[in-house]
């Protein structure tokens, strides 16, 4: 990859590039963009259709991140065909329900967390021995602006993300004296199929329209437009390229600057 960090300094071969959750949403843009510049790139996910329409370059694979069993299995796949890892991208994550905490469901609680963070942990703990021998590595989680506030109705989904940000942050001090960096990068409302299904969710727990609350969200931010798979992306390439190198343990918010971290509707 032209101008990275991190790469398999035995061969000089283009860096491996793990994303969990990669075959369709920010995981596919992230993939994408790493492709372009020549990387390796490995992407696991449960959508078999998502998986057959990715690139054939790319190697893939069906892994549910919840499954410690399916996550051991996969990184020692990694570790026989490529010898290491140089980026990890732990992308997976769920939207979780839309309801008040006393209306939640334990166990779809549950598994917003068991996938949300529990798959950043399997993947971490995956990736971490292959990096600390090389002594280099490059790990991106990607977290939210819900891990930063508060935001009703999705109590599940914010806990996860206010979880990945304090892995990230003990990561960082763990794996930093290895040459290996950790970071999340924090979206806000991204564009695509599932912010629509959580908008419409969100609406009908409210009483108003999709459109309404799509207005209240926009209008939280100083730009007043939702952010893209492509920026968040843009930002993974950067976090592993030189520009980057100092950069760890650190949250990089993708907002337009949240102004009102509850809209009203």
């Amino acid at each position: 990859m032209s101008g990275a960090t991190v790469g398999d300094a035995t061969t000089g071969s283009a860096p491996r590039v793990l994303v969990t959750a990669g075959a369709s949403g920010i995981g596919r843009a992230i993939a994408q963009a790493f492709a372009a510049t020549g990387a390796r790139v490995w992407v696991t996910d449960i959508d078999d259709a998502a998986l057959a329409a990715c690139p054939a370059a790319w190697r893939r694979d069906r892994v549910d991140v919840a499954d410690p069993v399916a996550m051991r299995a996969l990184f020692g796949r990694i570790e026989a065909e490529w010898g290491g890892l140089d980026v990890l991208c732990a992308n997976a994550g769920v939207s979780g329900r839309t309801a008040l905490l006393e209306d939640q469901d334990y166990a779809a609680f549950k598994e917003c967390l068991d996938v949300g963070l529990g798959g950043a942990v399997l993947a971490a703990q995956g990736a971490l021995p292959m990096m600390k021998r090389a002594r280099q590595g490059c790990i991106i989680f990607t977290g939210s602006t819900s891990g930063q506030f508060g935001t009703p109705l999705r109590a599940p989904y914010v806990a996860a993300k206010w979880a990945v940000n304090g892995l990230m942050k003990t990561v960082a001090m763990e794996a930093g004296p290895f040459g290996i960096r950790a970071n999340v990068i924090a979206p806000a409302c991204v564009e695509g199929p599932r912010i629509e299904r959580v908008i419409e969710r969100e609406a009908a727990a409210k009483g108003t329209t999709p459109a309404a609350v799509r207005a209240a969200y926009e209008a939280g931010t100083s730009l007043r437009t939702f952010v893209t798979a492509e920026d968040v992306a843009a930002m993974a390439l950067f976090l592993a390229s030189p520009g980057g190198a100092r950069i760890s343990g650190q949250v990089l918010t993708l907002d337009g600057h949240t102004e009102n971290p509850d809209p009203k509707v």
